[in-house]
C-alpha cells in the first residue's frame, strides 16, 4: 500500500479539547481532520494522570496500526499520533524536545502564544517534524535556526519598512 509517514498528525489541545495546533503529515478532509481531534480529545481526556502516555490510536487514525503518544502540561495536551512501529519513549523525548524549544522562545510557554504566534509554533515544529519524519532532535540546532528565521524575518521588515511598505508585522507579496 506504499510507505506511509511515521508520524501521522501531531495535535496539540487544551483541557476542553479546542485545537490549539494540528498538523497532518497524511491527507485527511477538514471535517475528517476535526473528528480525529476529537476522538483523540475524548481518548485522552479521560485517562487519569497515573496511567502510561501511550494507547491505542482510535479507529479514525488506524486503531491497532496507530498509537497516541502524548504529555499534559497545564493547560494542554501535546499528542503525537503514530504508526505501531514507532518507539514510545522517542516520541516522548520527542514531545519534550517540542514543548522545551517552544518554553525557551516564548520564556514559559503558555497557550495564548500557541494562538498568537502560530507561524513561530509551526516554524519550531517544522524544524523538528517534516512530512512525518523526524528531522531534528537537538534543541540548540532547533533554536539556532529559529533565531535566523527570526533575524531574517526583522530585516525584511525593515527593508519593506524603509522602503515605505506598511506591512502590519506581515511580509507584502
Amino acid at each position: 500500500a506504499g510507505c506511509s509517514a511515521m508520524i501521522k498528525a501531531i495535535l496539540v489541545f487544551n483541557n476542553h479539547g479546542k485545537p490549539r495546533l494540528s498538523k497532518f503529515f497524511e491527507y485527511y478532509t477538514e471535517d475528517m481532520q476535526q473528528q480525529i481531534v476529537r476522538e483523540c480529545f475524548q481518548l485522552i481526556s479521560k485517562r487519569p494522570e497515573t496511567v502510561c502516555n501511550f494507547l491505542e490510536g482510535g479507529s479514525l487514525l488506524g486503531g491497532n496500526d496507530a498509537k497516541l503518544i502524548y504529555r499534559h502540561y497545564a493547560t494542554l495536551y501535546f499528542v503525537f499520533c503514530v504508526d505501531s512501529s514507532e518507539s514510545e519513549l522517542g516520541i516522548l523525548d520527542l514531545i519534550q524536545v517540542f514543548v522545551e524549544s517552544l518554553d525557551r522562545q516564548f520564556e514559559n510557554v503558555c497557550e495564548l502564544d500557541l494562538i498568537f504566534h502560530v507561524d513561530r509554533v509551526h516554524y519550531i515544529l517544522d524544524e523538528i517534524v517534516m512530512g512525518g519524519m523526524v528531522l531534528e532532535t537537538n534543541m540548540a540546532e532547533i533554536l539556532t535556526h529559529v533565531e535566523a528565521q527570526t533575524k531574517l524575518e526583522k530585516q525584511e521588515g525593515s527593508l519593506l519598512a524603509s522602503a515605505g511598505i506598511k506591512t502590519g508585522g506581515k511580509l507584502a507579496f
